[in-house]
């Protein structure tokens, strides 16, 4: 009777944890893994890491570049209004970031925080390229692959720590750390592709926007990606895919005819 009792009372428990934990993301889920609300929660402590470290996270001041900030947040409302992106009354897509660096990167944090490299922007050359990379970075947010491999890759007691406020400066560090470090799978990055294609045939970008900017890295003779891509496989094959899937979903593959501030306007606002 009294291991009937105790397991009882252990069933009970777990009950409590799991009702806690979809309710209010403050508790980790041990059975299933992290929450969506969890999600947020480990993105905002990489955004309070980067705003820590200017030196190496420039952000551009959206109060003295109104004109680039209004542009890319709109080309992200265009992809996120898509009905395919996941958690849009809970993630931050709307608040993404410029990070002023010549560096070909882009990321989207757990819980959907958004940053792009001026270098990154600067380097393509239309507005379905940009907006091809942004899908596959909200991709990413969406079918919660970095907090995934956030637990794969750190273990789940640090994200305990962090989610629940208990971590010290220097684990809050190490958090940071192994984020920016992340290897997606090969299944991941194939997805966040295929999801660029689906996000942008919403929109009115070139649904293939994605395949534009690695027939680039072809033509100029990279056989890989930049760093945000190294896990990719080669550019040639990320260009047949999606376009395949863009075949598949028979969506359009025009350049966007822009209004207002061009994608060469957009760039010339940028330092």
């Amino acid at each position: 009777m009294k291991a009937i009792l105790q397991l009882f009372s252990l069933t009970i428990a777990i009950s409590l944890v799991l009702s806690c934990s979809e309710e209010s993301g403050s508790v980790i889920d041990q059975l299933t893994g992290l929450t969506p609300a969890n999600d947020v929660q480990l993105g905002l402590s990489v955004v309070a890491q980067i705003e820590a470290d200017p030196v190496n996270y420039p952000i551009l001041s959206e109060s003295e570049y109104p004109e680039a900030y209004a542009y890319i947040q709109d080309m992200t409302s265009n992809i996120v209004s898509s009905n395919d992106v996941r958690f849009k009354d809970l993630f931050h897509y709307s608040e993404v970031k410029i990070i002023d660096a010549d560096v070909l990167n882009a990321f989207a944090t757990p819980g959907g925080f958004i940053y792009v490299y001026t270098g990154l922007i600067k380097y393509l050359d239309t507005a379905d390229d940009l907006a091809g990379v942004m899908g596959h970075e909200i991709a990413h947010a969406s079918e919660r692959h970095s907090s995934s491999q956030m637990k794969k890759q750190m273990g789940i007691t640090l994200l305990s720590q962090v989610i629940l406020g208990e971590a010290s400066a220097s684990q809050l560090a190490q958090m940071a750390t192994g984020f920016f470090a992340l290897k997606f799978s090969r299944n991941d990055e194939a997805e966040s592709d295929e999801y660029s294609v689906i996000y942008l045939s919403d929109t009115d970008y070139a649904c293939n926007g994605a395949a534009t900017f690695f027939e680039k890295l072809t033509s100029e003779g990279q056989s890989s990606g930049p760093e945000f891509l190294s896990t990719h496989p080669s550019p040639a094959s990320r260009v047949e895919d999606i376009n395949s899937k863009a075949n598949d979903i028979n969506c359009n593959t025009s350049t966007i005819v822009e209004s207002g501030m061009n994608y060469d306007q957009f760039k010339a606002s940028l330092p």
